[in-house]
């Protein structure tokens, strides 16, 4: 692509956006970059290219756009952004920042998506490959952005990437040479405007693969059969409740990989050291795209034995009076508070809420039901929540996640595990879901 005196408009000036200018900048573009914060509020790195004479910095309206050739978006920017509606009107060409990054990677993309568990899954796929000898790039949504590797000096082997449905809305040749999609549940409504639509975009991850690529899917999702036809590229399915013909499935206590025909490996389940069903189905995707990029069993089993999983994904944060405390603060939808439910034989007391993103809570009944002790609805989407999940299951409202530790730690026995999975996000009260797992640890370290 040749970007010399084009004006380009990148929105966002958090780290991808920044990142993108800097990139495009180097590349003879005219770069204008906006954002609906104050100058003085973006990313800190904005200092290193602030007095660059390719930038210029516009005003966070569609005046911006007066003469661009393309436009830039950072993730978590809607489609339905002012600017950006403006721009699809006026066809200008738009592009996520990994569609540019692809048009100048020069090795084979490993791509990841999914409601839940994508950066588990990027983070393990790494350390398997690593521990094969491969050299791997990993970044994406998970938060190096890709373009920085694509304009680097690209040393790796294989780039393992995080995708959001943020990403995929605008991309055009994007192909992956392993496409994994985890799962799809009820999520960003409020973004893409409706569940279908959510489930077309995140389907985008498979839209360019040829015969040569790999797809991987999870055929326990309900729209499986429907994404999986018709793809071109070769089908391998992962499943943690029946056999599959043609990729990796639980038995017993044994994760088995029927490849091709007759050919089949065996891997330990005991070799999975993070809690829950979902994490061996994360666990299947990592195995199976690492095999197809040459990495042995015998290594494969190895990285996976050394794996203790990431922060802030049902992770123990202590123990008091015999109540054992879980940190899920990364579970933002309903799916994932589902999965770390299920994680759990003991009974829970759950820790609900924060800002609401159209999540479909009444779908919780059951699972609240059979697991639930009682839940401690707090922050802004208590109201909401407690209307939608209904009286089945006993429920204290607290203005504030503090207070609702508190409240649940009164409510709690010996032998109880109080689960922060709070099924929303984070900004009624916090700047990101990591400010709020470490906030609920900091909790409960001092009770």
């Amino acid at each position: 692509m040749d970007f010399q005196d084009k004006k380009i408009v990148v929105l966002g000036m958090g780290k991808t956006g920044i990142a993108a200018a800097r990139f495009l900048g180097s590349r003879g573009a005219r770069v204008t970059v906006t954002d609906e914060k104050k100058p003085e509020l973006w990313d800190a790195q904005y200092g290193d290219i602030a007095h660059e004479k390719w930038l210029e910095i516009g005003a966070y309206n569609a005046g911006i756009l007066n003469g661009a050739d393309m436009v830039i978006p950072s993730p978590g920017i809607p489609p339905y952004n002012e600017i950006l509606t403006a721009a699809v009107a006026r066809k200008i060409h738009v592009l996520s920042e990994i569609e540019l990054a692809y048009r100048f990677l020069q090795q084979p993309v490993l791509a990841v998506t999914g409601t839940n568990g994508k950066t588990t899954t990027v983070s393990l796929l790494g350390e398997i490959m690593a521990g094969a000898g491969k050299e791997v790039f990993v970044g994406g949504n998970i938060g190096n952005p890709l373009i920085e590797y694509a304009g680097s000096s690209q040393k790796k082997d294989f780039v393992v990437a995080e995708i959001s449905s943020f990403q995929l809305q605008w991309v055009e040749k994007f192909r992956p040479f392993v496409s994994i999609l985890l799962n799809v549940t009820c999520d960003h409504v409020n973004y893409h405007g409706s569940f279908d639509e959510y489930r077309r975009v995140k389907a985008r991850i498979f839209a360019n693969q040829k015969e040569t690529d790999f797809a991987i899917l999870n055929a326990e999702d309900p729209a499986y059969a429907a994404m999986s036809s018709g793809l071109k590229a070769m089908v391998f399915a992962f499943s943690s409740a029946g056999e599959v013909q043609q990729g990796m499935y639980l038995q017993d206590d044994t994760l088995i990989f029927r490849m091709s025909g007759e050919s089949r490996e065996e891997y330990p389940l005991d070799m999975i050291k993070i809690p829950g069903l979902h994490n061996v189905e994360n666990v299947m995707a990592a195995v199976m795209a690492a095999r197809f990029c040459g990495c042995s069993r015998a290594s494969i089993i190895d990285s996976v034995a050394g794996f203790r999983g990431l922060p802030h994904r049902i992770e123990f944060a202590g123990e008091k009076k015999g109540i054992r405390f879980f940190d899920d603060s990364k579970g933002t939808n309903v799916g994932s508070v589902v999965r770390a439910l299920d994680t759990f034989p003991e009974p829970v007391i759950l820790l609900l809420g924060g800002r609401d993103k159209d999540g479909d809570f009444d779908t919780l009944k059951p699972n609240l039901a059979q697991k639930a002790k009682k839940v401690i609805l707090f922050g802004e989407a208590r109201d909401r929540i407690g209307a939608l999940i209904g009286a089945d299951v006993p429920a204290d409202k607290r203005p504030t996640l503090r207070e609702a530790i508190s409240s649940a730690y009164e409510n709690a026995a010996a032998g109880d595990v109080i689960l922060l999975s709070p099924g929303c996000a984070s900004f009624d009260e916090f700047q990101n879901y990591k400010e709020r797992g470490n906030f609920f640890k900091e909790v409960v370290r001092n009770l």
